[in-house]
């Protein structure tokens, strides 16, 4: 599998590429999110991390540039801001995962391993999911309603993904951060409500009928 970490700490970027390479990682390092920008424009890859402090680019807009090129590009923003704003601003700019500095390695590589292993599930298992007139092609990751086309961030499919998997069924917020967040989530925060959010204006705000649903107290369901 292959990395790109853009990193602009010598020493940090030196051990994480030591240690994701004994995971059995090929890695491109960049120190500054110019230099990343051209690798990310360049190569495909099975995971991008970027910190955000950098110089030239900071790792938001770093991020924005990369989603824009290629929304399903998994990437995860590894940063000492950690403020719940920071980490909505992180979001926003389309990271699919956000791990705040310091950080226990293990858990560097079993976000990684999550993220990497969600873009490739359903590489070589095309299925169409359909909830009314909404239609998900999980072979070519491609979202469309009414014929069309919704472009998604890979935190915004996946979610989709999980609420047409389970169409007409409540989920909760807890559901959702253990299946679509992979690890333990801070169900405290309201990123999950952010996301549903970012997902609700692209699936249902310029359509009639409007397929996602709050279930006050209890969570979202997604029905025809």
């Amino acid at each position: 599998m292959k990395l790109l970490l853009v990193e602009d700490e010598l020493s940090l970027a030196s051990f994480i590429r030591k240690g994701m390479e004994s995971e059995g990682y090929e890695i491109d390092l960049a120190y500054d999110g110019l230099m990343g920008q051209r690798f990310a424009d360049m190569n495909m890859y099975d995971v991008i991390i970027i910190d955000v402090n950098l110089p030239h680019m900071n790792g938001f807009d770093l991020c924005r540039h990369i989603k824009k090129q290629s929304p399903r590009q998994p990437v995860m923003l590894l940063t000492a801001l950690d403020s719940l704003s920071d980490k909505e601003s992180g979001f926003g700019a389309g990271a699919d995962d956000y791990l705040v500095k310091p950080f226990d390695f293990r858990e560097l590589v079993l976000r990684t391993n999550a993220l990497a292993r969600r873009n490739s599930t359903f590489s070589g298992q095309a299925t169409v999911l359909r909830v009314a007139d909404l239609t998900l092609d999980t072979g070519a990751r491609c979202a469309t309603r009414a014929g069309q086309r919704i472009d998604l961030t890979s935190r915004e499919y996946a979610l989709l993904e999980y609420l047409m998997l389970n169409q007409g069924r409540i989920v909760t917020r807890v559901d959702i951060a253990e299946k679509v967040w992979d690890l333990h989530f801070d169900t405290n925060t309201n990123v999950i409500d952010v996301y549903i959010n970012y997902l609700r204006k692209k699936i249902d705000k310029e359509f009639n009928t409007k397929l996602l649903h709050t279930v006050v107290g209890m969570g979202y369901v997604l029905r025809g």
